[in-house]
C-alpha cells in the first residue's frame, strides 16, 4: 500500500488513515524517528498498559519460607559476587593467560 502525504509549516506529517486503522494508530501516540538511506523511518513506540500494584501482585511469587531482611540481602550479595566472577571483575579473579 501506497499513499502520498505532505509535511505542514510546522513540521507535521498525516499519516494517512488507512496506515492509522491497518497499525492502530491513536491520536498521541509516540514514534521513534530513524534515518534509513534517503528514507525516514517512523516505528510506534509501544508502550505498556498504566498498572498499579494489584495488577502486578504475584508476578514474582516465591513458595519458600518467609526470609529475614538480611537473608535476603545475602542472597542479593552472592547474585551479584556471581556476576562479578563470572565477568571477571572481582579482586578475587584469577587473570586469564594472555594468548
Amino acid at each position: 500500500m501506497t499513499e502520498a502525504t505532505r509535511l505542514s509549516s510546522k513540521g507535521q506529517v498525516i499519516i494517512p488513515k488507512a496506515f492509522r486503522l491497518l497499525k492502530g494508530l491513536k491520536p498521541g501516540d509516540e514514534f521513534q524517528v530513524s534515518e534509513l538511506g534517503d528514507s525516514i523511518l517512523l516505528t510506534p513506540l509501544r508502550t505498556f498498559r498504566e498498572s498499579n500494584l494489584d495488577d502486578v501482585f504475584g508476578c514474582l511469587s516465591y513458595g519458600g519460607p518467609a526470609l529475614s531482611v538480611e537473608d535476603m540481602e545475602a542472597g542479593i550479595a552472592e547474585g551479584a559476587r556471581r556476576i562479578v566472577d563470572r565477568d571477571g571483575e572481582t579482586e578475587n579473579y584469577k587473570k586469564k593467560p594472555e594468548r
